[in-house]
């Protein structure tokens, strides 16, 4: 069997949408009849493939399937209830049909009863959920299959919904403390932008109908305000389109690694960054561990989380040499990018067995550290902002006072 999103109208002509499993569209268009609905479109959320047989259709709707997917807080909420029931003894199909009549939003709806409906057919709860890919990370379906492996699928799903509520809740926080820096350096550019386009050309005109001599800051004043009204909105536009060809520069291989490596050596930003990449890595690692995943491939799946490319890098060339029989504390220490605190407690937990205990610590200590920096950039911004504005305004002021001080006195 396999799950079909549908969309049918009922008998009062309302157009309705849901998810049903079926041997056929067909037999899902038969059920929706008999059901008193009027099946308008019919389309499979995920159909197991093989070979030549691959229709247009079935292409069309991996492609959907492909692109669903779930926040980090829906994800951490299905998670927990998602283990809770298989604690209490229910199997994996019921479970997952509780879900799905628990869930609220088409959505989530569809993405849950495509992974029943390969469960039905004989899959593993982890292949299902390689069907959504934007859904699951591979990091949640290799935990999932480790856990199908050694039959602690409920424990496994427990630390999971830790990790996604951990990693939303630190995402949330940062995304926060940034929120009025930027409000307020928004702002401020958009002050002075008036100030020099509106206010200082209608002042200044005053000056210019004496025909007096303007003091030189007054002079490189207005022709800055003369440049914002006259080529401001080309400054604007070119700004944007830098914008546009470094996010799609940035994209390719070569100049997100040399992006990157300057991220690494500039020193407003490379403690930051070091720490929140190895705190991902290193709770990510800690979780697969945990699971039952093998070290080696631990380590590879942990590397696809790190966003800074050379420190992804550097932690394939460490799973190459730990798979040649180097210790995992040395090697993460010989490529001199991950902080001490990390290769020493990954030292402490290769010798006491409890690799992936200390990893966790490592992780919470390093977002800590990195919660702490923010919160201190952060509080030096203010005042370094408010500083820049008086004395951008200062400036302002003077250039606009300067010459009726010149006046008042060739009046005396």
């Amino acid at each position: 069997m396999a799950a079909y999103e549908y969309l049918a109208l009922n008998a009062s002509g309302k157009k309705k949408k849901g998810v049903l499993t079926g041997d056929s569209a067909k037999a899902v268009r038969n059920e929706l009849r008999e059901s008193g609905l009027t099946p308008l479109q019919v389309d499979a959320v995920h159909e197991s493939v093989t070979g030549d047989s691959t229709s247009a259709s079935t292409a069309a709707a991996q492609k959907r399937s492909g692109r669903q997917k779930m926040s980090s807080m829906e994800l951490a909420v299905m998670t927990r209830q998602f283990a809770t029931l298989l604690d209490s003894g229910m199997p994996i199909e019921q479970s997952l049909t509780g879900l799905v009549e628990q869930a609220d939003q088409h959505r989530i709806k569809s993405i849950l009863t495509g992974v029943r409906a390969t469960v039905i057919e004989g899959g593993t709860l982890a292949d299902g959920m390689r069907q959504f890919p934007r859904a699951f990370s591979e990091l949640y379906t290799a935990s999932v299959a480790a856990g199908e492996q050694t039959g602690h699928l409920e424990s496994v799903l427990e630390r999971l919904a830790d990790y996604t509520e951990a990693r939303q809740g630190l995402q949330q926080r940062i995304s926060t403390a940034l929120v009025y820096p930027v409000i307020l350096t928004v702002v401020s550019i958009l002050i002075v932008v008036a100030l020099m386009a509106y206010v200082v050309p209608k002042v200044v005109q005053v000056f210019d109908d004496t025909g007096q001599t303007l003091p030189y800051l007054t002079q490189i004043m207005i022709k800055m305000s003369d440049f914002i009204v006259n080529y401001g909105y080309l400054v604007a536009v070119a700004l944007i389109l830098s914008g546009l060809f470094f996010s799609i520069a940035i994209r390719k291989p070569g100049p997100q690694l040399t992006f990157h490596r300057f991220i690494l050596r500039f020193p407003l930003t490379r403690r930051l960054s070091t720490s929140l990449n190895t705190s991902r890595m290193a709770r990510t690692m800690s979780i697969l561990i945990g699971s039952g995943v093998p070290l080696i491939s631990a380590i590879k799946s942990s590397a696809e989380v790190v966003t800074n490319r050379v420190i992804r890098n550097a932690l394939e060339v460490t799973a190459e040499e730990v798979q040649q029989g180097a210790s995992l504390s040395r090697s993460l220490g010989r490529s001199k990018l991950f902080p001490p605190l990390l290769t020493q407690m990954v030292a402490s937990g290769e010798a006491s067995g409890q690799l992936d205990a200390m990893l966790e610590k490592s992780a919470t200590s390093l977002e800590r550290e990195a919660e702490a920096r923010i919160s201190v950039v952060v509080s030096l911004f203010e005042p370094l902002m408010i500083l820049f504005m008086g004395v951008v305004v200062l400036i302002i002021v003077m250039a606009i006072l300067l010459p009726i001080f010149d006046l008042n006195q060739l009046v005396s």
